[in-house]
This record gives structure tokens, sequence and C-alpha cells, in this order.
């Protein structure tokens, strides 16, 4: 199963896989805009390929089958007051 990946120019570390290479088709309008203008990153296959990067490769693919793109979005970021809070168990407010 190939797969085009694009970046995004407007949010940082976000991913667009589509079925096709510039087919943009079966992507909804309102996420293009969000999106921005898509730059085009690589082709993988996903029939060779384990796992990917921060994605389920069995999410991705089911994806693209039903939808005909999957959407990558960056992972959370940490608070770290969080983080440092629960480290030295103080109870967060």
């Amino acid at each position: 199963m190939l797969t085009a990946v694009y970046k995004s120019i407007k949010k940082a570390d976000t991913y667009l896989f589509i079925e096709k290479r510039d087919d943009f088709g079966r992507v909804p309008e309102p996420l293009l805009e969000t999106f921005g203008q898509p730059k085009y990153v690589m082709m993988i296959n996903l029939a060779s390929r384990e796992k990917l990067g921060f994605a389920d490769i069995e999410t991705v693919k089911q994806a693209l089958i039903d939808k005909g793109f999957y959407l990558q979005l960056p992972p959370p970021e940490e608070n770290l007051l969080t983080q440092f809070k629960k480290n030295k168990g103080v109870e967060s407010d």
C-alpha cells in the first residue's frame, strides 16, 4: 500500500498521508485550509513497514481505506510544571 506523505507549512510536526501523490480529492476542504499548502515529503510503502514514527501503522492503513487520508498530529506538549510536581509528590490544583 503506497502512500504519499505531506507536511504542513502552518502546523509544526503535522503530516498528511494520502492514497495518491497530489490527489487531495478525499481530504475535506476545511482540513486543507487549516493544514495550509501541503509540502511533499515522500512516498512510502506501508505494506513493507512494521511501524511508523508516531502513528500506529494499522490505524494509518485503515484511515486511508475508509477516508482516503490520515492526519498525523504532533504529540501533546508535556507540561513541565505538572511533571515536576508529580515527581516531587505535590498535588496539582
